[in-house]
Parts: structure tokens; sequence; C-alpha cells
């Protein structure tokens, strides 16, 4: 039976890993409870340096293909950069993702300025997942990745968006780049589970970006993330092993023909 957050909210802690195609998802389905198809893919999969260019065609694409091999899991598809400027725009776009995909929520990035936004998708039987904090989609216009909660105005801000977020209808809070007293006090004032990455240890849930936590991203490594595994040079290995194998005859062998 496919996880609902009202089942997810009953476990001490909610795991969150983003996955883009049918082959991770069938993966990780029977092990996280969320599944985020992130805008993130636009860097990790992509090879661009930011989240902005990712496009909703993108976004739909890769959510169906999550949803053909999740079954189980409770599966978010992000709003990309520009596709919710404003109610009637965010509602057209995100009946889109509900009409074209199996995707359980969209997720929107922003505080009470895009309160109404939620509340509109809300009222049409969209569920949204808020995202506040550090918002990669902002990370152009703010001059880069910057924590957030470290002065008391930052503080205020955060907990007033948080509010606000879930007044307007929000079923879930991803919460990024806080300092984590300021993520431990958002996640008590609120009745919605929160996610944390980069976020400190007090929020309901984590989540982590899969080519990240298994070692395939190497370009940089965030303070945030833990390394579960060290893929891409699992993956080189392998590789060479093959082409070893090819160039000195021994793949294929008996075993492998007809």
């Amino acid at each position: 039976m496919k996880n609902t957050l009202k089942k997810l909210y009953k476990k001490e802690k909610l795991t969150m890993i983003t996955a883009y195609d049918a082959l991770f998802a069938k993966i990780f389905d029977d092990i996280a409870d969320i599944i985020l198809v992130g805008d993130s893919l636009n860097m990790s999969f992509y090879g661009a340096s930011d989240t902005l260019s990712a496009t909703l065609e993108q976004m739909i694409y890769h959510t169906k293909a999550v949803c053909n091999g999740a079954k189980k899991a409770y599966i978010v598809c992000d709003m990309p950069f520009g596709t919710y400027p404003d109610s009637k725009t965010a509602l057209e776009n995100a009946i889109r993702v509900y009409k074209e995909t199996c995707a359980d929520a969209v997720k929107i990035e922003g505080g009470a300025e895009k309160a109404e936004i939620i509340k509109t998708l809300s009222d049409n039987a969209i569920a949204v997942v808020g995202h506040i904090g550090l918002m990669p989609q902002f990370s152009r216009s703010e001059g880069g990745y910057i924590v957030k909660g470290k002065d008391e105005n930052s503080r205020k801000k955060l907990l007033e968006d948080a509010k606000a977020v879930e007044e307007a209808g929000a079923v879930l809070l991803v919460i990024e780049g806080v300092k984590e007293d300021v993520a431990r006090e958002i996640t008590k004032s609120v009745n919605i589970p929160t996610i944390g990455i980069g976020a400190g240890r007090y929020t309901t849930g984590q989540v982590l970006v899969w080519s990240d936590m298994l070692g395939f991203f190497e370009d940089f490594k965030p303070k945030f993330v833990r390394r579960y595994l060290n893929g891409a040079e699992l993956v080189r290995e392998a590789v060479k092993k093959y082409v070893q194998d090819v160039q000195t005859g021994k793949f294929p062998g008996e075993e492998e023909i007809y």
C-alpha cells in the first residue's frame, strides 16, 4: 500500500531521498518514506551550475519515470523556477503535474510571500510541500548559497514563513541551510512534519540528494552531506574491469554466449 503523510507522520523520523528515474526509484521505494524528484537533477543529472534552468517538461518527464519505479513511497515533484510566479500560473502548472504524473505533492520554494499560491493550490486539491531557509532557486539573486537563521531578524522571518506556509495549507515543510537551534524552534512551532537538509538534528526527518550521499557527485561536498558510498570510484573500477576484459578477450566468455 502506498505511503501517506498521515501514516508516515506517526514514525519517529521521516526519511526523504531524491530520485530522477525508475531504476533508482525502485531501489529506494522499499527503504525511504518519501522520494523527491528535485530540480537538483539540473545539477547532478544535467550538469548545470544551478537549478534555475530546469523546465516543467523536464520535471514532469522525470517524475513520470520515478512514479513508474516507485509504488509505495510518497512522491514529491519540485516546481521549477519560473513556474509559480502567481497563483494562476502556479495552478495551471501544478495541474499539469498532477494530470501527467502520479506525484502525491508538488514542492514550492518560498515563505510568506508564497502563502497565497500555496493556498490556491491546496484549495484545488493539490498537496503542497513548502521549502524555506536556503532556497536554491534564490541563489543567483542572493549571491550564493547562504545559511539562514544567523541573526534575530533572520530567525523571526523564518518562523513567520513557517507559520504562513502551514496556515496556507502545506502538508510538509522542507527546511534547508538553517542554524540547528532555529530549525528546532520552527519544528516545534508548526503542526506539520519538517524535513531538514543542512538544518541540524531536530527536524521531523531528513533529506539528501542521492548522488551526494552515494558519492557520485564529486564537484564538491556540502558540509551537511554524509557520503555512505564512494559510488563514482566503484563505478570507475567496474568499467575499467569491463574495458580490460573486452580488450583481453575475457568478455564475453563461454557462459555469456548462445
